[in-house]
């Protein structure tokens, strides 16, 4: 049996009727007389109890059992079997993030690649029916994570980020390219790139235009996020005397972002804060809805016979004690 209810679960009420029964009966006892009364009991001392001193109380025992399994069979026990189908139309996400040395600045606290990670791993955790995968960008790229549905290993490999994992520089048109790539033989039935960079495209073989392109013959929507407060941003450097800072001009090709979207159908954002950032993946998070058509069944199957067998059982042992081994004399 499993998931068990109860279709009449108010006759449970009933159970303080047992919970009288068990109080009288204990007073009952401390005030039971002897049936016959002797002068001495004097020579009774030393006499062993038999066992029928001992199974005195299994009537008592055996009709609140009986009564208890009564109140069960009344309130009917129900085994429910539940099973549910569901259908998904899936979507399958790349996260195409660039690691350049210039994510080090500090505009966004505590600086851009440490927000974005944050942000992002937000975003998956709220993905939970979405096939998402991880590509890295800066001189070159690489799939960091192919598509999957175990975001624990995805996130984990999201924390692992670090800016000079591989060349520096901002390969857009390369991250873009190879995020198409893992994508251009899904089956889904949508098919995303989420891009973040925070630069120029300045390396790679691959226009982002032309990648763009690519995306859009495949059916991928692009949407872009440009990451840099406006005008100067702080940027740490590395000195013999410890860390220094130098504020450096933020430039963001948001011409070249803006017609990626919009050649993808997607759409482009400008983030310059950590608010503004987590705002742009909330949208995004609206944007691509997961639909999931759930279908529920359920089977009842009542439970009560067992209880009242045993109760009939419990029943036809009280009498044959009460009327045998432990049957009273008048």
């Amino acid at each position: 049996m499993s998931n068990i209810t109860f279709a009449n679960p108010n006759f449970f009420f009933l159970f303080l009727l047992v919970v009288a029964m068990i109080v009288w009966y204990v007073l009952k006892q401390n005030t039971t007389n002897a049936s016959i009364q002797i002068s001495t009991i004097k020579g009774f001392e030393g006499t062993k109890k038999t066992y029928k001193y001992y199974l005195r109380h299994l009537p008592f025992i055996l009709r609140v059992l009986i009564i208890s399994l009564l109140i069960i069979v009344i309130a009917r026990p129900q085994s429910t079997n539940k099973w549910q189908s569901s259908t998904t139309k899936g979507i399958d996400i790349i996260m195409a993030l660039d690691i350049s040395g210039s994510m080090l600045a500090e505009d966004f606290k505590p600086n851009r690649i440490e927000a974005a990670k944050q942000d992002a791993i937000e975003f998956i955790s709220g993905r939970t029916d979405d096939r998402i995968g991880l590509v890295i960008f800066s001189g070159e790229s690489f799939t960091q994570c192919p598509l999957t549905t175990d975001h624990a290993v995805l996130i984990n490999l999201f924390k692992n980020i670090k800016s000079g994992m591989i060349e520096d520089g901002t390969a857009i048109g390369l991250g873009l390219a190879n995020s198409v790539n893992r994508l251009k033989d899904s089956k889904a039935k949508s098919k995303v790139i989420i891009l973040l960079t925070d630069g120029v495209n300045n390396q790679g073989e691959i226009a982002p235009l032309t990648a763009a392109e690519i995306a859009k013959t495949y059916g991928i929507r692009v949407y872009t996020i440009g990451v840099g407060t406006r005008g100067m941003a702080p940027y740490p450097f590395k000195t013999p005397f410890g860390t220094q800072y130098q504020n450096v001009k933020v430039e963001i090709d948001e011409d070249v972002l803006t017609q990626i979207a919009q050649m993808t159908d997607g759409k482009y954002f400008r983030a310059t804060d950590n608010q503004k950032l987590k705002q742009i993946y909330q949208e995004i998070n609206k944007l691509e809805k997961s639909k999931i058509d759930v279908k529920k069944y359920s089977n009842k199957q009542d439970e009560y016979l067992i209880f009242a067998i045993i109760a009939a059982l419990l029943l036809i042992f009280e009498i044959l004690f009460k009327n045998t081994i432990l049957r009273n004399i008048p």
